[in-house]
């Protein structure tokens, strides 16, 4: 497999070293990607250097991920307009433990394939590192002008920028020669946004190690609107379920803008790019039907879950947004209808309210469900309002505890898509 021609085709490369394709296709390279360890889990955005790693170890290649037990204590300037907030150990630490985890879902990190994909984590080998000796053996490698020329730098320096950061390229920079020494790594990857701290590791294998080292970078991924990848109105997507449930992670894919589908596809299915090509086609055919978004979620729910939890993914998106029963939520257990509630609004009563039967108007309006009572009584009447599933059509309907789901929970909505989980304890 061509990784350099595939990724081209794809339109993912942004910059390439000379000699990076030739060294793919004559043998097996010990490639790197970096990861932040700002949380303990990974989000949507790291998804395409996870998939890099993927297709590198795909093609016969030997994965590094690298997380930045080290670095996260400093900060990157790439792409950012301010400093970003400093981590202790311990939290460095427990989110490096994380970010482990999850990348043993993606990579094969088993000692018996040659290609078996390493972790390591810079603070292994920056711990000890004095400053002194940093700044003698490795600083005296690179110019300060030569650093100053980086555009990460130049962007950052008129609004002020901490001599933390400036060394931040350099610090990185080592990594690159570190792996190279230690683990014969000759390749890295990243972003478009590292293409300047890649270049400078390059340079100090060259310089210090006299050897020879490449690199590419692929395009910052943004949606067509110009808003960032990765993020919702509820903030980040992540990987892991207790973050983001399966079901949420789902919707986010299967809810992609025709104007961005075809492009998010290219980048992050396995499917070749011939199949790929011919689904968009299919898809333009009649966007309606929402073939390129629904191949991209069932793909990457397997992916980063489970065959499971995309079938449990589609039933709960039948609950909200398709047909559904009342037997197929209270087939749900607490955990399951939590999670299919992820997001929706809630409300709240109490439990004891409901001996006697609770006033099903006076619960909507004193729970802010609906303005008033008028309003409720006029959708109740027209049809448009459901408890369960099952439409109310009377307005003088009590609410009994034998209606709660899992003793607890009730769904409500308001017309087609407007719900409200209601919450009595």
């Amino acid at each position: 497999m061509n990784l350099v021609k595939d990724l081209q085709e794809r339109n993912l490369l942004q910059d390439i070293m000379p000699g990076t394709e030739e060294l793919l296709l004559k043998e097996m390279t010990c490639g790197y990607i970096g990861f932040d360890p700002t949380a303990d889990s990974l989000h949507v955005g790291s998804l395409l250097p996870i998939t890099l790693l993927m297709r590198l170890q795909r093609a016969g290649h030997k994965p590094y991920a690298l997380v930045g037990g080290a670095t996260g204590m400093v900060g990157d300037p790439s792409g950012k307009s301010a400093e970003r907030n400093l981590l202790d150990v311990a939290t460095i630490q427990q989110n490096c433990d994380g970010i482990r985890k999850q990348l043993e879902h993606f990579l094969d990190f088993s000692s018996d394939a040659p290609n078996g994909a390493i972790m390591v984590n810079n603070y292994d080998w920056f711990k000890d590192f004095s400053f002194l000796n940093f700044i003698r053996d490795v600083g005296k490698h690179i110019t300060v002008n030569y650093m100053m020329s980086k555009d990460s730098v130049k962007n950052r320096l008129e609004n002020g920028m901490s001599f933390t950061e400036f060394t931040y390229q350099l610090i990185q920079g080592y990594d690159f020669l570190h792996l190279y020494d230690n683990h014969k790594v000759r390749l890295q990857m990243g972003g478009a946004d590292q293409w300047g701290n890649i270049v400078t590791g390059s340079e100090l294998i060259r310089r210090k190690s006299g050897g020879e080292a490449y690199a590419f970078t692929c395009k910052l991924i943004t949606k067509a609107d110009g808003s960032k990848f990765g993020k919702s109105e509820s903030g980040n997507i992540w990987l892991d379920r207790n973050r983001t449930s399966p079901y949420l992670f789902y919707q986010y894919w299967f809810n992609l803008p025709d104007a961005d589908a075809a492009k998010m596809a290219l980048i992050f299915s396995f499917k070749p790019v011939e199949e790929i090509k011919a689904l968009i086609a299919a898809h333009e055919q009649d966007t309606a039907q929402r073939l390129l978004q629904k191949a991209l979620a069932d793909e990457l729910t397997i992916l980063v879950h489970s065959e499971e939890d995309l079938a449990f993914a589609k039933q709960a998106s039948d609950i909200l947004y398709g047909k559904s029963s009342i037997e197929m939520l209270r087939s749900l257990d607490e955990r399951q209808l939590l999670e299919v509630m992820d997001g929706v609004k809630q409300a709240t009563g109490q439990k004891e309210t409901l001996t006697e039967g609770l006033d099903l108007l006076t619960f909507l309006t004193e729970s802010g469900i609906f303005p008033s009572k008028g309003e409720a009584k006029k959708m109740i009447q027209s049809g448009g309002f459901s408890i369960n599933k099952e439409k109310v059509t009377k307005i003088d309907f009590k609410i009994t505890a034998d209606l709660l789901l899992n003793d607890k929970y009730l769904l409500l909505q308001k017309g087609k898509k407007d719900y409200t989980l209601a919450i009595f304890n």
